[in-house]
């Protein structure tokens, strides 16, 4: 990680503070090297207070932690970027965030994390797993099971229910996580191909 010049601002440099799986900026805290230090070594993000001139950890009295996931420099080297996991709103004020917005995440990010946690599966192959047992079935089963489940979404589509559906879009959206995972292949690559189609130059290959 690029060096961080704390001397520049006369020892503190400011620390932006992200939701780690939304996203969403939560707020905007001041680091010493003392400060920096103290939350590699904890893993709890800690500050700097001007106002009481002490090291502050974030939640030490309110219990709304932040729980550090990585850090970054900028190019300039006088500011950081805080990637962490939040516990409860990170505002003072009771708000999710110091800007008053509520931090949520999308639910099109879980499909993220679920590939993450096939891939998981995939790389540890645990007993007892339905996903284990799909990867041992190998590519030609999990092919079928993608067929079988689109065929069941196609059915409830024009002769079922709107529950219904979701139920079995569902299903085969995991299948396919799973076909994609078996090919060394990601969500994002077919969310990447659909907005290159969406550009007004693409044209059908």
């Amino acid at each position: 990680m690029k060096e961080i010049d704390f001397e520049k601002m006369g020892g503190l440099v400011p620390a932006i503070v992200q939701d780690d799986r939304t996203g969403r900026v939560l707020m905007l805290g001041y680091m010493n090297r003392e400060a920096y230090d103290k939350t590699l070594a904890t893993g709890l993000v800690t500050f700097f207070s001007r106002s009481r001139q002490q090291l502050w950890t974030k939640g030490e009295t309110s219990g709304n932690l932040l729980y550090l996931k990585s850090m970054a420099v900028d190019c300039d080297g006088d500011a950081l970027l805080v990637k962490a996991t939040p516990v409860g709103p990170v505002c003072h004020t009771g708000t999710d965030t110091c800007w008053g917005e509520t931090n949520v995440a999308s639910p099109l990010q879980f499909l993220t994390e679920l590939q993450d946690f096939i891939e998981r599966r995939h790389e540890e192959m645990p007993e007892g797993s339905y996903t284990t047992s799909l990867f041992r079935d190998g590519l030609n089963r999990i092919a079928q099971k993608v067929g079988e489940e689109a065929l069941e979404a196609v059915i409830e589509a024009t002769n079922g229910t709107n529950e219904r559906l979701i139920y079995e879009c569902s299903d085969m959206f995991y299948h396919l996580i799973v076909l994609l995972t078996s090919k060394g292949l990601r969500i994002e690559d077919i969310a990447r191909e659909l907005q290159e189609r969406h550009a007004p130059q693409w044209k059908k290959h």
